[in-house]
């Protein structure tokens, strides 16, 4: 670990920074939105938009880097980042803050892609698992840190959006300096979603219902403790534990899921959270349980998004795993679009709790289908499985595609082993 930091501290410094403005910018929205008047119907349009640039990006940001090259793409994007996040406060409309969602969702996934390219270059295969690990950890501490800053008192109305933005900016700086190579890029071409669905059942329709879970995590948890009444403190506790949760909870599901057969892994995760879930909305408003639940619903949810990668590899060649991903991302991304719309539709008539109802019957719907598929076909022997890797829902297809080079690499080394 000691060599990873070393040689990629610049990039994993600036994702750190990144992830610590892109997730106070999710939470404060939620908070302003419901301060300005807006109906939860209103503000999950606004945080569809974000899932709906960073789709868009994944498909053409690829392109760009191709064009004119990896500093100019990470730059330009970069600087629209931090534009936009000093005109939330200026102009206070739905319509304008969608396109600013739609806006965000795409620079932050064409900055993610670019900076995943530096770090996968940067690493070799006797350190990708440490460095994918590094860079998850980064990720999560980002979002985490990001929910204490909610808490800063903010007497103009502008001074949480200038903090997102100058953050924003500062992570350009130990990126763009840094001495690292500038790699070759290349992506991979996503599977049909006829073939996706012909190779894994399960991986496709799994990976759609928790676009929906991540995107109520990530854009509709602040909207939603707004809604209930929660101060700015409980705010920012509530939305963290959904990473902490998921930060705690990542590597021991990962190393049962190495030991078992994962569709039963998969359906007692997403029943765990369901349960949560439905926990969390007969509580009647306990902060304490609202925080537990939360806590469970962000083990349960991010860890569910690697295994079902995982799973889908264990039917996959070497050769076709990269572009089956990329399909999973995309339909992990028709999810997040639909899951706040729905939720937000849920709650102007449910009432907030419509936001763990919607949760509840999403993961519910996994567990079932998980349950399903075990009475359609066998499962492959524990023994000609590969290893899972830990990816995070935010990550683009080069994470991914870093994550399927540590899972061949692990299994030609137990092939190795076996011999």
């Amino acid at each position: 670990m000691v060599h990873v930091l070393k040689n990629s501290w610049a990039l994993l410094l600036g994702m750190l920074l990144l992830m610590i403005g892109n997730g106070l910018q999710g939470s404060l929205l939620g908070v302003r939105g419901a301060a300005a008047g807006f109906s939860a119907g209103t503000m999950s349009i606004v945080m569809a938009g974000y899932f709906a640039g960073f789709l868009l990006a994944s498909r053409t940001v690829p392109g760009m880097i191709r064009r004119v090259g990896h500093v100019r793409v990470f730059a330009a994007l970069g600087s629209f980042v931090s534009a936009v996040l000093i005109l939330f406060p200026a102009v206070q409309d739905p319509i304008a803050w969608t396109l600013g969602r739609l806006v965000l969702g795409f620079c932050f996934c064409g900055v993610y892609v670019t900076a995943e390219s530096w770090l996968n270059n940067a690493a070799d295969n006797e350190t990708r698992g440490q460095t994918l690990s590094a860079y998850m950890i980064v990720q999560m501490a980002g979002i985490i840190v990001s929910q204490a800053l909610l808490v800063v008192p903010d007497v103009s109305g502008f001074l949480l959006f200038v903090i997102p933005s100058v953050l924003v900016s500062i992570s350009f700086a130990p990126i763009l300096l840094s001495i690292s190579p500038t790699p070759a890029f290349e992506s991979s071409k996503p599977m049909t979603l006829r073939e996706l669905y012909g190779v894994s059942p399960l991986g496709m329709v799994g990976m759609f219902l928790l676009g929906g879970v991540f995107a109520a995590q990530f854009g509709m948890a602040a909207v939603y403790a707004t809604e209930v009444g929660l101060k700015l403190t409980q705010i920012s506790i509530f939305v963290a534990s959904f990473y902490v949760g998921a930060l705690v909870l990542q590597y021991p599901l990962g190393w049962v899921s190495d030991r078992v057969d994962r569709r039963w892994l998969i359906m007692l995760v997403a029943a765990c959270g369901a349960g949560a879930a439905v926990l969390a909305t007969v509580s009647g408003g306990s902060f304490a349980v609202l925080v537990s639940a939360a806590f469970v619903i962000g083990g349960c949810s991010n860890p569910l998004y690697s295994l079902l990668i995982a799973y889908t590899n264990d039917f996959l060649g070497h050769e076709d795993m990269a572009s089956a991903s990329a399909g999973l991302l995309f339909v992990n991304g028709l999810g997040a679009i639909a899951g706040p719309l729905i939720i937000g539709w849920v709650m102007e008539r449910a009432g907030p709790q419509g936001f763990f109802l919607l949760i509840f019957v999403l993961l519910a719907l996994v567990s079932l289908y998980a349950l399903y598929r075990m009475t359609q076909r066998a499962a492959p022997s524990v023994e000609d499985t590969g290893a899972y890797a830990p990816v995070m829902p935010s990550s683009t297809p080069v994470a991914v595609e870093v994550a399927q080079e540590y899972f061949i690499d692990q299994q030609e080394d137990d092939e190795a082993d076996a011999h």
